[in-house]
């Protein structure tokens, strides 16, 4: 009769699961390092060398998963769109439009979001952006950052026009530009950055501005 299997399978799981974790924490190590290290010495002058020895990996690691200093904008911006919660920003915002009727109540949500994604993902976009005029390999990268902006913002103002929360008159296409405005990092490089906006403020203003905008008048509330 063959012993039973059982403790090595055990083994072996845990062993997989425990290589899975820090598989997953050098991973985030790399993100967190290369976003310190391009918002202090800019994407040009940051070596995909000087990430690895801040990191702790080699260079080759950050090839293999990254694909180069693109790969890891992406990573870092994917990371900021998560926001602060263990919930990611998006996954919220889709279940506050599931749940909530009042039109006011899900873009003050979003005004709360904001607060949470553009301290994260504006700095990086405008870094990169900035770095685009110089580098052809960043334009493809901030197009395809707008573009999922775009859809983003698109879904959300679909939503609203399903509900029927968009004032008369009011287009999926013009909702989705005042909310694709409203969200621009820009605009946080503006008031925030710029300005010296507290960031709580911010995003009331954000959701006040986009309320009075595209909700109906006896939907916008206070603002």
């Amino acid at each position: 009769m063959n012993p039973s299997p059982g403790p090595v399978k055990r083994s072996r799981a845990y062993d997989s699961t425990r290589r899975q974790e820090q598989a997953r924490q050098t991973r985030e190590r790399i993100v967190r390092t290369a976003e310190e290290q391009f918002l202090e010495g800019g994407y040009a002058a940051t070596s995909v060398a000087a990430i690895a020895a801040a990191a702790e990996v080699s260079v080759d690691a950050i090839y293999k998963t990254f694909g180069g200093k693109p790969g890891l904008i992406r990573a870092i911006f994917q990371r900021a769109l998560e926001g602060a919660g263990p919930v990611p920003a998006e996954e919220r915002s889709d279940r506050l439009q599931a749940e909530e009727t009042d039109p006011r109540r899900i873009i003050d949500g979003w005004g709360r979001l904001v607060t949470e994604v553009s301290p994260r993902g504006s700095p990086i976009v405008l870094l990169v952006r900035s770095a685009a005029a110089t580098d052809p390999e960043l334009v493809t990268l901030l197009e395809e950052i707008d573009a999922s902006r775009m859809r983003r913002m698109t879904l959300n103002a679909r939503r609203l026009h399903r509900a029927g929360h968009l004032r008369p008159g009011m287009s999926v296409r013009a909702a989705a530009d005042v909310l694709w405005t409203y969200s621009a990092p820009e605009l946080y490089d503006l008031l925030v950055l710029r300005r010296g906006m507290p960031l709580a403020r911010f995003g009331r203003f954000v959701a006040e501005a986009t309320a009075a905008a595209l909700l109906p008048p006896t939907d916008r509330g206070n603002s």
